[in-house]
């Protein structure tokens, strides 16, 4: 049988200001769920999902919801180097991260199958 690619879910939005970024990680829960293997890349300022304190990000008690649920099924997020805050409580959780490049997201863009991009 062959491999099975990747679905990959690239964040961008900033879940301080917006809904979408909190509706790709729960998409993102739900294609894992069907035993599909995910990539999910955090950029910019979707890296604020991993925010210890979740009241200042809209959606945040269904963000910290999530985000544990993939913690629980080893699901890392690859986080953009350089993007993540220099605050220590920043990923208080400890959800597994994977530095990224952007020529590392490209790397991930060509093997998966299908991408959804917020």
């Amino acid at each position: 049988m062959a491999e099975r690619q990747p679905v990959l879910v690239l964040i961008s939005e900033d879940p301080r200001a917006s809904h979408r970024a909190n509706e790709a990680m729960r998409i993102a829960l739900g294609i894992v769920a069907g035993e599909t293997p995910v990539d999910i890349v955090l950029a910019g300022p979707a890296v604020h999902l991993l925010d210890e304190d979740t009241d200042n990000l809209v959606d945040g008690d269904d963000i910290a919801k999530f985000r544990a649920a993939l913690k629980k099924l080893a699901v890392p997020f690859h986080v953009e180097e350089g993007a993540p805050p220099a605050d220590r409580s920043w990923n208080a959780d400890g959800h597994p991260v994977a530095p990224i490049t952007r020529d590392g997201i490209a790397a991930l863009v060509a093997k998966a199958r299908r991408f959804l991009v917020f």
